[in-house]
C-alpha cells in the first residue's frame, strides 16, 4: 500500500469509500461484494443455533495509520459515533513522530485443570511436575498439526489455591497456539488430561478450561506525539494529568480503557473474531495487580512530545471460528494485510493505544462531547425523520445549540421545511 493517509476520505459517498480503500489495500471484486452483501442468512444458519435472522453494525474505515513502518488500512465494526473519526485523527497525529511501534509475547494461552479434595496438595502438586513430559506428550497427540506448525503445550505449571471450600491443585497447560485463538485446541487437551491428574493427585478433576487472561499472549505499541502537532505543551501536561488519575482510580479508569476497548473491539469484531475473550483478558489483566488500572500510560520525553505505551493481553486467530466463515471477516483480513494472528494482536494494540490518545487529546482541549454528539445528532437528526438533505443542517443546529434532542430536531425539521 502506498498509503493509508487518505484526505478527505471521511466527505466522500460509500460507494467510493469502498472503492478507494479496496485499491489501497489490493482487494479484489470478490471480497469487494462481501463487503457489499454481508452475511447471507443461510450462512448464519450454520454459525449459532436457531438463527432468526440478523442484526447489523456499521463497517468503517480508519486511515492514516503507519504500523511499524507499514501503511494500514483499518476496518472497524462498531455503532458508536465518533470512535472510527477519531482513531483516524489520532493516527495521523502520530505520523511526524514515526507512527506506532509494536511488539509482542508470541501466541500462548494457558488451560486449566482443577483438582479438588486432595488430601495432600502440594506433595500432589511435586507429583505434577515429576509427570510433567509424560502429561505434555499425551497432550501434544490431541493436535499432531498443531504441534506440526511448531505449536503445542510448552510447559506445565501447577499451583496449590485455597478457597472457602478448601486446597485446590491447579495444573496451567502452557500452549502455544500458533495462529488460531486456541479456545478448542487448549480445551480438548485439558480434557484429556484430566484423568490422569486425578490419577497423579488422588483428588477429582472438575474444571478443565481455557483462561482468557492470556497474560502470556500480550500485545504491545507505543508512539510519539509530538507537541507542536497535538496542541503544544500545556495539552502534552494536560494529557499526562488525565492518565495519571486513571492509573490510580479504578472509577476513571474504567472509562479510560472502555474508550481503548472501542477502537480494539471494533477491529476484533470486523475481522470475526471473540469480542467477549479480549475483553475479558483486557480488564482482568488490568486488575492483575489487585487493583484495577489504566492499561496505557503517558510520558514526557526530553523533547517535550507525548510518549504513549500500551500492553494487553490479545487472543485473536485467523484460523478457526468465524474469522474463516463470514465473508465480511475474510475481507476486513484482507484489508489489514496480516500474516498471522501474531500481526493482528500488534494492530489491535496500536489501534486501542491509538484511540486512547484521541479521547485524552479531547478531555485536555476541547472536551469529549464536542466531536462525540456532533455526530451523535446526525442520528437523533434521522430518529425525527429528517430526509436526507436536511439531516447535516439539523445535526449542525443541534450541536451548535448544544440541544440535542428528538423534540428540539423536529422543531428544526419544521422550521425548514416552512421556509
Amino acid at each position: 500500500m502506498d498509503s493509508s493517509r487518505i484526505s478527505g476520505f471521511y466527505k466522500l459517498p460509500p460507494e467510493e469509500r469502498l472503492k478507494l480503500a479496496a485499491e489501497r489495500a489490493g482487494l479484489g471484486q470478490e471480497e469487494v461484494s462481501w463487503l457489499k452483501t454481508g452475511l447471507l442468512l443461510e450462512q448464519a444458519d450454520k454459525m449459532v443455533e436457531n438463527v432468526i435472522g440478523m442484526i447489523q453494525v456499521p463497517l468503517g474505515v480508519a486511515t492514516n495509520f503507519q504500523i511499524d513502518g507499514r501503511e494500514v488500512l483499518i476496518p472497524m465494526a462498531t455503532e458508536e459515533p465518533s470512535v472510527i473519526a477519531a482513531a483516524s485523527n489520532g493516527a495521523r497525529m502520530a505520523r511526524p513522530g514515526g507512527g506506532f511501534q509494536t511488539s509482542s509475547s508470541g501466541p500462548v494461552m494457558r488451560a486449566q485443570i482443577q483438582a479438588t479434595g486432595v488430601s495432600d496438595p502440594f506433595a500432589a502438586r511435586q507429583n505434577i511436575l515429576l509427570h510433567k513430559d509424560e502429561l505434555m506428550a499425551a497432550a501434544n497427540e490431541k493436535d499432531p498439526m498443531l504441534v506440526r506448525y511448531g505449536g503445542g503445550v510448552k510447559d506445565i505449571e501447577v499451583y496449590v489455591i485455597d478457597s472457602r471450600v478448601g486446597p485446590m491443585v491447579v495444573a496451567h497447560l502452557i500452549v502455544d497456539c500458533r495462529d488460531a485463538m486456541g479456545a478448542n485446541a487448549v480445551n480438548t487437551m485439558a480434557e484429556a488430561l484430566a484423568p490422569r491428574i486425578e490419577q497423579l493427585t488422588g483428588g477429582r478433576v472438575f474444571l478443565r478450561i481455557i483462561s482468557n487472561l492470556a497474560d502470556l499472549r500480550l500485545a504491545r505499541a507505543r508512539a510519539v506525539f509530538r507537541a507542536d502537532e497535538i496542541g503544544g505543551s500545556e495539552v502534552v501536561d494536560g494529557m499526562i494529568q488525565a492518565a495519571a488519575l486513571a492509573e490510580v482510580d479504578p472509577y476513571r479508569a474504567a472509562t479510560h480503557n472502555k474508550g481503548i476497548m472501542n477502537g480494539i473491539t471494533a477491529v476484533v469484531l470486523a475481522t470475526g473474531n471473540d469480542t467477549r475473550a479480549v475483553e475479558a483478558g483486557a480488564h482482568s489483566y488490568a486488575a492483575i495487580k489487585g487493583r484495577y488500572q489504566s492499561l496505557t500510560r503517558y510520558e514526557k520525553n526530553r523533547d517535550g512530545d507525548l510518549v504513549g505505551s500500551i500492553e494487553l493481553p490479545a487472543a485473536v486467530g485467523l484460523v478457526g471460528g468465524a474469522t474463516r466463515v463470514h465473508p465480511t471477516a475474510k475481507a476486513a483480513v484482507k484489508m489489514l494485510g496480516v500474516k498471522s494472528a501474531d500481526d493482528l494482536s500488534r494492530i489491535m494494540a496500536a489501534v486501542g493505544l491509538c484511540q486512547n490518545f484521541a479521547a485524552l487529546r479531547a478531555l485536555a482541549t476541547e472536551g469529549i462531547q464536542r466531536g462525540h454528539m456532533s455526530l451523535h445528532a446526525k442520528n437523533i437528526a434521522v430518529q425525527a425523520g429528517a430526509s436526507c438533505d436536511l439531516i447535516e443542517m439539523v445535526a449542525a443546529r443541534m450541536a451548535a445549540e448544544r440541544r440535542i434532542s428528538v423534540d428540539r430536531a423536529q422543531e428544526i425539521i419544521s422550521e425548514l421545511q416552512k421556509s
